[in-house]
């Protein structure tokens, strides 16, 4: 059997099995995380803490406070290195959708009444579209144009990367949507898995958009921060200590809550490092920061979009988090946000996995979406291939 899918089979046994292996080991029943769709809130959290709130916002501001300084102490002005050209014409079509599906998703008009949960997948659709034509602007490419075969890849890509995260919110239920109940199983597995497809696609393109500013390449470059990312026996700390912390999350949801976003970065990359493969820790130890400031800003960037355009629509999501659920941003807790920060990295990842895949495939995907490319290519004569 193909080792990529072994590899595969097995990280995903990991991430599915051991929150379900904790709860089984706890004696409580499985059927409540296993409800589809999930209608029923049975976890209840702990309430803010001031203290909490405090000692969490400080640790983050530290963790951050150098990347900070760093960016402040240097230019921010493009050094004119790239090429500029004339905003697409399917960039502006994506402006003007978004700007009709926006208005459509905060408005209740009658007419509209038998769509108004679905304006989620059009709102990113164009969204996709803009930033795409925003990096093709600045560079004369882009992710969507550069790669058509990758880009495309991406979407039911990211439907079963979401899930993943779906699945693991079942046991700390940090958020959790509304009017889901109007949905059958298989209504409810169809227009999530639309709307989760656009995750990947979003983040990946806005990545590629911020790639176009040497400043970023320029400030983050060079820059030695003292970390031990090339100790195995910290790695092996590392895998541990997400292994168990996964197994215990459904026990201790008020309290491991953050490892849904942290032990699945940790596990993938941690098992990179022990086949001794690249990783996106493996430019920091020689000093490049850059893409994990690109990649961390990409999510928070969409974070911004996805909670912004969430807040007055009718099909939405809901958060209730611990300790630190205050001075919410729409309906995210300010603290929320920090953790589109590793999950900014944990799309890179997947997004780097996959691309090396396909491009070691040799033409074995191409074959199936090379109608895809001629149209580009006789739209736009110089995409390159």
């Amino acid at each position: 059997m193909n080792k990529f899918l072994i590899k595969t089979f097995f990280l995903s046994l990991m991430l599915l099995g051991l929150p379900l292996m904790g709860i089984i080991c706890s004696g409580r029943a499985v059927t409540l995380y296993l409800e589809f769709p999930p209608t029923t809130r049975y976890v209840r959290h702990a309430p803010f803490s001031l203290s909490v709130f405090l000692g969490t916002g400080t640790l983050v501001f530290f963790l951050v406070l150098p990347f900070l300084i760093r960016l402040f102490k240097h230019s921010l002005k493009d050094n004119g290195r790239l090429i500029k050209r004339d905003f697409p014409w399917w960039g502006y079509a994506g402006i003007l959708s978004g700007t009709v599906f926006w208005v459509l998703a905060w408005t209740r008009f009658e007419w509209f009444s038998l769509f108004q949960q679905h304006t989620f997948t059009p709102l990113w659709m164009s969204y996709i579209l803009v930033i795409n034509g925003a990096s093709y602007a600045r560079s004369k490419s882009c992710l969507m144009l550069k790669d058509p075969l990758y880009f495309l890849f991406l979407f039911p890509v990211s439907s079963v990367f979401w899930w993943f995260f779906e699945f693991l919110n079942r046991f700390v239920q940090n958020w959790y949507y509304v009017e889901v109940y109007r949905f059958s199983p298989a209504e409810y597995i169809m227009f999530a898995s639309l709307s989760f497809s656009t995750v990947l696609p979003a983040v990946l393109s806005t990545a590629e958009f911020l790639s176009t500013f040497p400043c970023f390449f320029r400030i983050f470059s060079g820059y030695k921060i003292n970390m031990v990312f090339k100790s195995k026996k910290i790695w092996v700390l590392l895998l541990i200590s997400s292994v168990a912390g996964l197994s215990l999350i459904g026990i201790f949801p008020d309290q491991l809550y953050p490892l849904l976003w942290i032990s699945p970065l940790i596990i993938i990359v941690s098992l990179q490092e022990f086949s001794e493969e690249q990783h996106i820790f493996s430019a920091p130890s020689q000093g490049d920061w850059s893409v994990i400031v690109i990649s961390s800003l990409s999510a928070l960037i969409c974070g911004f979009f996805w909670e912004m355009w969430n807040y007055y629509s009718l099909a939405k999501w809901i958060y209730s988090v611990p300790y630190v659920h205050r001075y919410s941003l729409f309906e995210m807790p300010l603290l929320g946000f920090t953790g589109y920060l590793p999950f900014g990295l944990e799309c890179a990842v997947i997004g780097s996995i996959f691309w090396k895949r396909l491009n070691r495939e040799e033409g074995a995907y191409s074959k199936i979406f090379i109608f895809f490319q001629q149209p580009l290519k006789s739209i736009i004569p110089d995409v390159k291939r």
